[in-house]
């Protein structure tokens, strides 16, 4: 598959994500009103940068409006830049940016023989050992691998009894596998991450879907691009102060 079939699958997916009709167009910014928009939280404003174009959703005209004013200047590459967007926006708080990068199979390196080689294991998400390892982690490390919302397999690895890595994916709009991964912090640096999460992303594309890496720390991009994920944009959420 080629870089171009990429992404236009991701904008494929990102463009449902919005809720009503936007385009990624050659260049520039098109903003939608979409108060149910999976872009960013209810209530906030969503910008999302693939491959040199990019979308917006605003939860009313009053805000849709005043993004495509301040924003609609901009390069691509700033619009999710907070820093750039804030000093043209009244901004009262963001989330982001995150990376989105993108893996298919001709990408695809696998974990390899690393540490932990062959000690993977695929069970349910609910399984006791995956909610262990989400209860001894902290809350926001948690959050942010976003484990719990896996609609696939979870496929760990343990030290003995206990689950130390764990990785899966939910499934977007029936084409995109958006992979979770979480190590607990006394195991991380071994490639645990990489091992778990190399064997989820093998079984989204034995499932015909395109793996997506989601990321904000520099340890987890590090991760994706090891097993061969390429940064293809960028997301940012905003709440406005109005």
């Amino acid at each position: 598959m080629t870089d171009d079939a990429v992404l236009g699958r991701a904008r494929l997916v990102w463009a449902a994500l919005a809720g009503a009709p936007v385009t990624f167009a050659s260049s520039g910014l098109d903003v939608a009103v979409s108060a149910s928009s999976s872009l960013c939280p209810p209530g906030w404003v969503g910008v999302v940068a693939l491959g040199g174009a990019a979308v917006a959703t605003a939860p009313d005209d009053g805000a849709a409006g005043l993004v495509r004013r301040a924003l609609g200047g901009l390069p691509v590459s700033a619009l999710t830049d907070p820093v750039a967007v804030s000093g043209r926006l009244p901004v009262g708080a963001v989330l982001g940016p995150a990376t989105l990068a993108f893996c298919d199979a001709a990408r695809f390196r696998g974990a390899g023989a690393g540490a932990g080689a062959g000690a993977v294991a695929a069970v349910g998400a609910a399984d006791d050992g995956v909610r262990g390892l989400l209860a001894r982690v902290p809350a926001a490390d948690a959050g942010e691998a976003g484990l719990d919302e896996i609609t696939s397999l979870a496929f760990v690895v343990r030290a003995g009894p206990d689950v130390v890595a764990a990785a899966g994916y939910r499934v977007w709009e029936g084409a995109v596998a958006h992979v979770s991964v979480l190590t607990a912090p006394a195991e991380r640096g071994r490639g645990l991450a990489r091992l778990a999460a190399g064997a989820a992303v093998a079984a989204a594309l034995e499932a015909g879907l395109l793996p997506q890496w989601r990321a904000r720390p520099e340890a987890s991009r590090r991760v994706a691009r090891a097993l061969g994920f390429v940064e293809l944009g960028s997301q940012l959420s905003i709440r406005l102060v109005r």
